[in-house]
């Protein structure tokens, strides 16, 4: 079964993102009960936008596959908006249940190679980063190797919570990679990031061959690396990861390679985490999306702005309001005089009274703050607390105090809490 593009004269690239689907990302759950997770908005842009955009600048990109698992009419409206906008098509492809990360490239291997591309990107959905896509083409050619990984350096703390490896300092060539150690291995970790030829689909299309050979057999031949993983995993016959079913067999084979970003980079997760990735994206909009950024003399209107403030058109805010660093206010906001904003992500239809304050938050669809409100976060994103969050439809009445906590939509709260889950 070949894969492989015909040779031509023009190369011509597609980009698949990974998107996930409902029963992954529960620590998200606060925020996602409303919207899927990829459509949860960072500076303004939904989550996916951001991979979306970077696609754009890849020369000879002929379309853009999303792939999950959450229903197609959670996204018919987004790509066909998104379709438009670019001139580039955007298809959502929903698998009948979760095929893993290779999976669901092969699953649709069919759709994905009907222009007959020369390479193919993945990328994750949840990875906020700069997403250096036109350098990594460059380096995959140069290299000329089946495929490029995005690789960023950690701190040697955090590095077994991601796919660590070990790459050749002069070649770059994948040597080693192990996915999430238990003792430390590397500080280079994997970004979720790639692009490869057609031959990936001619690798996973082997790796299903084997798999299916051997689903029956008890004991695997020794030093066979696939067999072995997927008899330790029990894994389905139809699911295939790519970093452990792809990446670790074929490290050290020559056909893997590693590009390193000096950028930032992170993975979005929790609620606290996308809260701290949509900082990080309205920075990088001084270089890439300038007139999204509100100062004090336009979409702001005479409000006070500081640092970076991403503010919808429609939103009315009043000309006494301070809004920054760092905050996001999205459609039909009402922010009231007097109003703080710092470090927060406010969604559409919130109203914010005189004086509120909302410090390291994120406020839900239409709900509403009284006066004198104070919803604020100690700032630690990665903590489960460290952000406070309101659902969607949560009213907190006039002079309430809420601190490090999550509520759940559709509550009203007239009384202080802190550290505590509202359910």
């Amino acid at each position: 079964m070949g894969f492989l593009a015909m040779e031509t004269s023009a190369e011509k690239v597609v980009a698949v993102i990974m998107v996930g689907g409902p029963t992954k990302g529960t620590s998200f759950r606060s925020v996602s009960l409303q919207t899927p997770k990829p459509l949860f908005p960072l500076a303004g842009q939904p989550m996916v936008q951001h991979p979306i955009y970077a696609c754009r600048r890849i020369p000879n990109l002929s379309q853009i596959f999303l792939i999950g698992f959450y229903d197609e009419g959670d996204f018919t409206l987004y790509v066909s908006s998104i379709s438009n906008e670019l001139k580039v098509p955007v298809r959502y492809l929903q698998e009948d249940k979760p095929h893993g990360s290779a999976g669901g490239l092969y699953y649709f291997r069919n759709l994905i190679m009907e222009d007959s591309p020369t390479h193919i990107f993945i990328l994750n959905c949840d990875v906020c980063c700069s997403f250096p896509l036109p350098e990594m083409i460059d380096a995959h050619r140069r290299y000329g190797g089946m495929g490029t990984i995005l690789v960023v350096k950690v701190s040697t703390e955090s590095a077994n919570e991601f796919g660590e490896l070990v790459a050749d300092p002069i070649s770059n060539e994948l040597l080693h990679y192990t996915e999430k150690p238990e003792t430390f291995v590397s500080d280079l970790i994997n970004c979720g990031i790639y692009v490869f030829t057609p031959e990936i689909l001619t690798v996973i299309h082997k790796l299903s061959i084997h798999r299916e050979e051997k689903a029956n057999m008890a004991n695997l031949p020794s030093g066979d690396a696939f067999g072995y993983s997927i008899r330790r995993a029990n894994l389905p016959k139809d699911f295939f990861r790519l970093d452990q079913d792809i990446l670790s067999p074929l490290a050290g084979k020559k056909q893997l390679y590693t590009y390193e970003t000096m950028d930032f980079w992170e993975q979005i997760k929790t609620p606290g985490m996308s809260l701290r990735c949509s900082a990080l994206y309205l920075s990088q909009y001084h270089q890439t999306s300038p007139h999204l950024l509100s100062y004090g003399d336009n979409k702001g209107a005479s409000a006070t702005i500081v640092g970076d403030v991403y503010i919808h058109p429609s939103a009315k805010v009043h000309p006494t309001a301070k809004i920054g660093p760092n905050v996001s206010i999205a459609a039909n906001v009402r922010v009231g005089a007097g109003v703080r904003l710092l470090d927060c992500i406010i969604l559409d239809n919130v109203e914010l009274q005189e004086n509120a304050v909302v410090i390291c938050s994120i406020i839900g669809w239409k709900s509403c703050l009284g006066q004198w409100t104070r919803v604020q976060g100690d700032g630690d994103h990665k903590s489960k607390c460290g952000t406070t969050i309101l659902g969607e439809g949560v009213t907190v009445e006039d002079e309430v105090v809420v601190v490090n906590s999550i509520v759940l939509p559709h509550k009203i709260l007239n009384y202080s809490v802190q550290d505590d889950i509202i359910l």
